[in-house]
């Protein structure tokens, strides 16, 4: 191969590379008041092959908009009902809340440990789902499973649901004002 193909080759795959680096979309959350939920607009511009060809851009899909699926006011009120818990893990973008062992004062034989799952967008019991785990410490020093009362994780969701409820209507009263 000859010195000036091997340019124009190099060129032209230089070329393609960057019209393609082109096509990805550096748009950002927008908050939606009503429901606290966050979205994400999709690219408008078609892709390189559809700017190569002349190829419209494709209608954006509900799930392509959709950047993060978790209720913001259930996110920030989990946070702030369990912020007497330390802290093992928190992901925005798939709604899951890990704490990390916590002993009471009162009790510091036992221990706890809660995972929260936020599901949905929407501000809804079916959208939260707490799992509470407790152990016991044995006689030997070491940590044993215990069994949770079922009734623990479902009073969790609901302080965590009514927390939820009045951030979102403390926001829409100064929505108002």
């Amino acid at each position: 191969m000859n010195r000036k193909m091997w340019t124009a080759l190099t060129m032209a795959a230089t070329t393609a590379a960057l019209a393609a680096c082109s096509m990805f979309s550096n748009t950002y959350p927008e908050k939606h008041p009503a429901d606290g939920s966050q979205t994400i607009e999709a690219p408008e511009k078609p892709g390189f092959f559809g700017r190569l060809f002349g190829s419209d851009p494709q209608p954006a899909t509900q799930e392509a908009k959709t950047g993060l699926a978790v209720n913001a006011y259930l996110w920030r009120a989990s946070l702030d009902t369990l912020a007497f818990m330390p802290l093992a893990s928190a992901d925005p973008f798939g709604g899951v809340i890990i704490t990390d062992w916590y002993s009471p004062a009162e009790s510091p034989k036992e221990r706890f440990k809660m995972s929260v799952y936020i599901m949905d967008r929407t501000l809804r019991a079916d959208s939260l789902r707490v799992s509470v785990f407790r152990q016991a410490q044995a006689p030997s020093g070491t940590w044993v499973d215990a069994a949770v009362d079922q009734k623990t994780a479902v009073e969790m969701e609901n302080a965590i649901l009514t927390r939820a409820r009045e951030m979102r209507s403390a926001n829409v009263a100064a929505q108002k004002n």
